[in-house]
C-alpha cells in the first residue's frame, strides 16, 4: 500500500520533530490546519537552511525522494490529520501527485503538527516508529 520506506519516514518524523521544536514553530494543540491552498511560500523562512543542519536534512531527505515518493508522503500527513480515512489511500495519493506543484518539504515543515500527522497516517495504515 504504502511506497514509502516507513524508516524514512520516522525519520522525517523525528528530524522535523526536533527542528519545530529548536525553532519554536507553531506546534499547537489546536486545530490549526495548513492546506495546498493557504500554503504560504515565503512562511516559514526556510532560506537559511544553510545554517540549520537539521533543516537542511529534512529538506534533503524529503527532495531526494522520487515524485511518486513524495506525493505518498503528503497523502500520508492528509490520512494522519484527518483528510481521508486509511480506506481512500488510493484518493489521498491521487490527490497528492495532481497537486504536487510546490516543494513537498517547504510544504510539510510550514504545516503545524506535520511530524505527528506523518506519525498518525503511519499507524493508520499499519506502520510504527516504535520498531
Amino acid at each position: 500500500m504504502l511506497e514509502l520506506n516507513p524508516e524514512i519516514v520516522c525519520q522525517i518524523i523525528a528530524k522535523a520533530r526536533e527542528y519545530q521544536t529548536r525553532e519554536a514553530l507553531p506546534v499547537t494543540d489546536d486545530e490549526t490546519e495548513v492546506t495546498l491552498e493557504d500554503w504560504d511560500p515565503e512562511a516559514p523562512d526556510t532560506s537559511g537552511a544553510d545554517e540549520d543542519l537539521t533543516l537542511l536534512e529534512i529538506k534533503t531527505t524529503i527532495e531526494d525522494l522520487e515524485p511518486d515518493q513524495q506525493a505518498a508522503l503528503v497523502a500520508l500527513m492528509w490520512v494522519g490529520r484527518g483528510n481521508y480515512d486509511a480506506d481512500d489511500w488510493d484518493a489521498a495519493l491521487a490527490d497528492a501527485q495532481d497537486r504536487a506543484t510546490v516543494d513537498t518539504a517547504d510544504y510539510l515543515l510550514s504545516t503545524p503538527l506535520a511530524a505527528d500527522y506523518l506519525e498518525e497516517g503511519l499507524s493508520a495504515l499499519g506502520y510504527s516508529c516504535e520498531e
